[in-house]
């Protein structure tokens, strides 16, 4: 029964530490700006019959 409880306790522990490290960072979603990707379109060059992965 100790080791059940110090489990759920290292468990909550680590999941309160990401969620502070993650508030922290400043990690945040932000959409992709296309213009600075360079390279071609994938389907300019893609084969009919051809199954690309």
């Amino acid at each position: 029964m100790i080791l059940v409880i110090a489990l759920i306790a290292l468990v909550v522990w680590a999941t309160v530490a990401t969620v502070v490290e993650l508030r922290r960072d400043g990690y945040h979603r932000a959409p992709t700006d296309w213009s600075r990707i360079g390279g071609r379109d994938i389907h300019q060059q893609a084969e009919s019959g051809h199954g690309y992965r």
